[in-house]
């Protein structure tokens, strides 16, 4: 038996669009679901009990605006989550990488920014100041360092300059100019 809308025609994916017609990439129904889920996630923010429900929330929205929200708390595991998530915008990573814990969890923080996608150009330039400070500071960023230098987007000289100051070590600087060395855009 053929499912057919009030239109007459054939619906494949049983789902119409508004109009009634079929569907047949069940565009329309993905954007019902992709609302529901944005929802379930706001929704969600006011029925959070423990840490727990925080980093799932983190780990699996999809919304920025629920990812901000929950930055704002003081689990540094779900600052690491929202680091995590594809999801995150820059602006978001630009703020969590300003926030301050223990030096271990900074230090995470710092490498799970370093390798988020979203980081613009503009923004890793002030995150190398950043890590800059902190390597002044003796807080040892070293693997978000050596993940920056994975990146494309750095120059090279702006990356030497930065295992050079005080605080960076004779193996980082060896650890950048190997991943230098190795980069496809060398």
């Amino acid at each position: 038996m053929n499912d057919t809308n009030p239109t007459g025609t054939a619906d494949t994916t049983g789902t119409a669009n508004a109009t009634g017609n079929a569907d047949p990439t069940g565009t329309a129904a993905r954007a019902l679901v992709n609302a529901a889920d944005a929802m379930d996630d706001i929704e969600a923010l006011g029925h959070l009990h423990d840490g727990g429900d925080y980093r799932r929330l983190a780990e699996r929205t999809s919304n920025p605006d629920v990812l901000r929200r929950l930055a704002q708390g003081e689990y540094p595991f779900v600052w690491h989550a929202i680091a995590k998530n594809a999801a995150a915008p820059t602006d978001l990573l630009v703020s969590l990488s300003l926030r301050r814990n223990t030096t271990w969890n900074e230090n995470f923080l710092l490498e799970l920014i370093a390798a988020h996608p979203a980081l613009t150009v503009e923004a890793l330039d002030g995150f190398i100041d950043l890590l800059a400070t902190r390597l002044r500071e003796d807080a040892r960023p070293y693997a978000a360092v050596l993940e920056l230098a994975r990146r494309p987007e750095p120059t090279a000289e702006r990356l030497h300059w930065l295992v050079h100051l005080p605080g960076a070590s004779a193996r980082l600087r060896r650890g950048v100019t190997r991943v230098l060395v190795a980069r496809p855009d060398r």
